[in-house]
Order: C-alpha cells, then sequence, then structure tokens
C-alpha cells in the first residue's frame, strides 16, 4: 500500500480489542462520520525493552 498524503483520508481497517471482558472487533468504517478516531502507535509497547 502505498503512503497517505496527509489529510488523506484512511483506508478501512479491522482490529481486535476487548469491551470490559468481552472480546470485540473495531472497524474505522464502523466511527468514519459519527464520532472522531485518533489512531496511535506504540512500537514495543508492553515489552520489556
Amino acid at each position: 500500500m502505498p503512503a497517505l498524503a496527509v489529510g488523506a483520508m484512511a483506508p478501512d481497517f479491522e482490529l481486535s480489542g476487548v469491551i470490559g471482558e468481552q472480546p470485540h472487533r473495531f472497524r474505522l468504517s464502523d466511527y468514519r462520520g459519527k464520532k472522531h478516531v485518533v489512531l496511535a502507535f506504540h512500537p514495543l509497547d508492553w515489552t520489556p525493552t
């Protein structure tokens, strides 16, 4: 996939997560036009590095 330009719309994607104790699948398209979404990437998070 080519790099996105600043201000370009992010492509749809899906991530797994947990709400309370229930597994959940989050899709960007579920929030598009309804809520603001902030994406943060933390390389090596939760590792002893």
